[in-house]
C-alpha cells in the first residue's frame, strides 16, 4: 500500500519531473515541454474504496489539453490511470507521437538472475494457450548472461491473439503486477538499464497523428498492482480485485457458475433449427440435469449456407418461424435463460449491411469488411440494431464474437499524418457500443469471444467474461494447461466439451472445469451415458463456486504426458476449497505428496474424494509441511478433493 500511495504521488507534484507516461509533440519529447503548461488537480471519491484523481495540462499556445484520469485503490495495493489528448484549439495540432501510457522505471532491485519477467502466451488457438514464460533481463554490462531487455505486442490487432498484455515483475524483495488494458495493437518493452533498474514503457503501438479541433483519443489503461515476498500471494491480490472492483455484476450481483448447453457442433456449419434447439435442451432436463443457459450458437440468420456469412441480422425465419423467442420462451419454462452469438464487426459480401452502407465499413469492394465502431453512425445502427433484436428476441446474455484482425484494416485507413487515429476512434467506439448496451440492459452479462480468448485485455473484460477461453477445445491436457496460466490473471471464464467415450469422460470432463462449462454432448446418440454424465454435472454444481476463490498451483506447468499436474481453489471466506490432480497418459508415477497452500497450520481439515472413499482428516501444518499423499492408479485419470475446516 504505501508504494502504491508512492506511485500516486508521481501525478501529484508541481515540478511534472516524475510523470510515469511520456509523448512527442512537434517533435518535442514531453519532458521538455510540460513545465510551461498550465496545470490543475481535482480528487473526488467514487466510493468508499476507490478515489479518483484527475490531472490537467494544457498547453497554452496550441490548446492541446492532457487529462490523465488516475484511480487510487484504498483496499488494494492497486493504482491505475488512462490519459486523454483533446484538441481544445481552433487549428490542426503538431503531430503527437511516440505516445506511452507507461514509461517509467518499475523495480530498482534485482534478483541474482536479473529482474524476472514472468508473463503469457494469449489465445491463438493451440495447445500452449496461456502456457506461462519466465524471462530474466540481465543489465547491458552483463550481456554474456541473457538479453537486456524484451518487447512484447499483440498480433493482428485483437489484443490476446499472440501475448497477454498482463505481466508480473519480480526484484529481490520486491514487485509489481503491471497490466495494459487495450482491446487493440499493444506493445510493451522491458528494459533493463545499467543503474539496476527496470524501466516499462507499454502503450498503443502506433501513434503518430494530428488532432483536428474538437478531437480527443485515449490511451490505454495502464494498472499496476505491487506486492512483496510470495508473488503466488500476490496474484490471489490481483484475483480478488478483479472480483471486487472489475468483474461485470449484471443485476449488481457477481454472476455465479453456469452450465449451458450448446448443440452447433451436430450440424453443418451450425445450421441448426427451433425444434432441434428445443430437443437437444429438453433432453438434458428429462435427464434430471440442471441447465442455467440455452446457447443459440452462430447460423441463425439469412447466411447463404454458412454461418461466417455475417451482416444480415435478423432471424432466418425458416429454421426459426417464431424467431429465437418462440425456442427461449419454451426453455425459459425449465428455468432456462438465452444465450446468443453475435459477430457485428465483421461483414461479409452479399449481405444487407455490406449491400446498404459501404461508407460504415474499411476494407477493399468484393471482399470481407469491418464495421468501423469508430464512425459515429455505424455505433448508433449498430447499437439500435443489437438492441431491438435483444429485446424482441428475449436474449437474456448477450455472445460477440470477433474472427478476423483488424489491425490491417485501420492502418490502410489511416492517412500519412494520422498514423493509428483508426484505430484509436475503433477501440473508444467498441467499449462505448459495450457500455451503452449495459446501460440499457442492466442485468445483462455479455460474453467476449474472438476465435476463442484473443480479446481477453482488461477493458474488455470490465465488461464482459470469456465464457469460451479459447478455440482449442476438447484436448485435455490442454485444457488443464489452459487453466493452469490464465486462472492467476481471470478469475471467471469458460470452456466445454462434446462427445469423449464414456471410458474417457471423467478425465476430459474434469480437465475442463471452469466457472462456465457448455455440454455439448450428440443426445441423439443411443449408448450416451446419462448417469455418467449426471454424477460429473452434480460433481461440478457442487464445487463449481470454489473457482471463484484463490488459486494456487501446486505443480509446475507442462505440456508433456508422462507428468502430473495439479491446483488447488481455496475460498478462506467458507473456509473450503478443492484439490485437483490429473495423472497423465504416460506418467510412470501412481503416488504424488503436494504441499497445499493458504490454510490455517493450527486448523484441522476435512478431505472428501468426490468419487468415494472414507473422508481424511488433516492438520492444517500436515497439509502445508509434508503435504498430501495422492494416488491414482489409472492414467490418464484425474481426482477431485474437496476440503473443509472443521474447527
Amino acid at each position: 500500500m504505501v508504494s502504491a500511495r508512492q506511485w500516486l504521488g508521481r501525478f501529484e507534484g508541481d515540478e511534472l519531473t516524475d510523470l510515469p507516461f511520456s509523448f512527442v509533440y512537434g517533435d518535442r519529447p514531453s519532458a521538455t515541454l510540460l513545465q510551461g503548461w498550465i496545470r490543475q488537480w481535482a480528487s473526488q471519491e467514487l466510493d468508499r474504496q476507490r478515489r479518483e484523481h484527475t490531472l490537467t495540462l494544457t498547453d497554452p499556445d496550441t490548446g492541446l489539453r492532457l487529462r490523465c484520469l488516475i484511480v487510487e485503490y484504498l483496499d488494494f495495493p492497486t493504482v491505475e490511470w488512462t490519459l486523454y489528448f483533446e484538441n481544445t484549439g481552433a487549428d490542426d495540432t503538431p503531430i503527437l507521437a511516440s505516445i506511452q501510457a507507461l514509461d517509467a522505471c518499475a523495480l530498482t532491485d534485482e534478483t541474482p538472475d536479473g529482474f524476472v519477467l514472468h508473463h503469457h502466451t494469449g489465445s491463438p488457438c493451440a495447445v500452449d494457450d496461456y502456457q506461462p514464460h519466465r524471462t530474466s533481463l540481465y543489465a547491458p554490462s552483463k550481456s554474456w548472461r541473457g538479453a537486456s531487455s524484451k518487447r512484447i505486442s499483440a498480433k493482428g490487432g485483437r489484443p490476446t491473439n499472440s501475448d497477454l498484455p498482463y505481466f508480473a515483475l519480480e526484484g529481490a524483495q520486491q514487485g509489481v503486477l503491471v497490466v495494459v488494458g487495450w482491446p487493440g495493437q499493444w506493445a510493451a518493452e522491458f528494459v533493463h538499464e545499467e543503474e539496476d533498474r527496470l524501466h516499462v514503457r507499454a502503450g498503443q503501438e502506433l501513434t503518430s497523428f494530428t488532432l483536428r479541433p474538437g478531437e480527443e483519443v485515449r490511451t490505454p489503461l495502464v494498472v499496476l498492482q505491487f506486492w512483496e515476498g510470495d508473488r503466488w500471494r500476490a496474484h490471489n491480490l490481483w484475483r480478488r480485485w478483479m472480483l471486487a472492483h472489475n468483474l461485470p455484476r449484471p443485476g449488481g450481483e457477481l454472476p455465479g457458475p453456469q452450465l449451458a448447453v450448446c448443440n452447433g457442433n451436430h450440424f453443418p456449419e451450425l445450421l441448426t433449427n427451433a425444434d432441434d434447439e428445443i430437443m437437444f435442451t429438453e433432453r438434458y432436463v428429462a435427464e434430471g440435469i440442471q441447465v442455467d443457459y440455452w446457447w443459440q450458437d452462430a447460423g441463425w440468420y439469412p447466411n447463404n449456407g454458412s454461418w461466417v456469412n455475417v451482416g444480415t441480422w435478423e432471424v432466418d425465419r425458416e429454421r426459426f418461424p417464431g424467431g429465437l423467442r418462440a425456442v427461449g420462451d419454451r426453455l425459459r419454462q425449465h428455468g432456462i435463460k438465452t444465450i446468443v452469438w453475435f459477430e457485428p464487426e465483421r461483414v461479409t459480401p452479399g449481405t444487407w449491411l455490406y449491400e446498404h452502407h459501404p461508407e460504415w465499413l474499411l476494407g477493399k469492394a468484393g471482399e470481407t469488411k469491418l464495421l468501423n465502431l469508430g464512425d459515429p453512425e455505424a455505433r448508433r445502427w449498430v447499437v439500435e440494431r443489437i438492441d431491438c433484436l435483444l429485446v424482441e428476441e428475449g436474449i437474456d446474455l448477450y455472445r460477440q464474437d470477433f474472427n478476423i484482425d483488424p489491425l490491417p484494416f485501420w492502418r490502410a485507413n489511416d492517412a500519412k499524418d494520422r498514423r493509428g487515429i483508426t484505430e484509436n476512434y475503433y477501440v473508444q467506439g467498441y467499449l462505448a457500443f459495450w457500455d451503452e448496451l449495459r446501460r440499457r440492459h442492466p442485468g445483462m452479462l455479455i460474453d467476449s469471444c474472438a476465435s476463442g480468448g484473443r480479446r481477453n485485455d482488461l477493458e474488455t473484460l470490465r465488461r464482459s467474461v470469456p465464457l469460451l477461453r479459447s478455440d482449442l477445445t476438447f484436448v485435455p491436457f490442454s485444457d488443464q494447461c489452459q487453466t493452469y496460466g490464465l486462472a492467476l490473471w481471470v478469475p471467471y471464464y469458460g470452456t466445454g466439451m462434446i462427445n469423449p467415450d464414456a471410458e474417457e469422460m471423467p478425465y476430459a470432463f474434469r480437465s475442463a472445469m471452469c466457472p462456465h462449462f457448455t455440454a455439448g454432448w450428440d443426445v441423439r446418440l443411443p449408448d450416451l451415458d446419462w448417469p455418467l454424465i449426471r454424477r460429473l454435472t452434480e460433481q461440478w454444481r457442487k464445487i463449481a463456486h470454489c473457482y471463484l476463490g484463490d488459486y494456487y498451483p501446486l505443480t509446475s506447468y507442462s505440456l508433456e504426458q508422462d507428468v502430473w499436474m495439479g491446483w488447488q481453489f481455496d475460498r478462506p471466506d467458507l473456509k473450503e476449497g478443492i484439490l485437483q490432480f490429473f495423472r497423465r497418459e504416460a506418467s510412470p508415477y501412481e503416488s504424488a505428496r503436494f504441499r497445499l497452500r493458504g490454510l490455517d497450520p493450527d486448523a484441522r481439515y476435512v478431505l472428501t474424494d468426490l468419487d468415494g472413499g472414507k473422508p481424511q482428516e488433516f492438520v492444517g501444518s500436515e497439509l502445508l509441511g509434508e503435504g498430501l499423499p495422492v494416488t491414482i492408479k489409472e492414467r490418464p485419470a484425474a481426482i477431485v478433493i474437496t476440503y473443509r475446516q472443521v474447527n
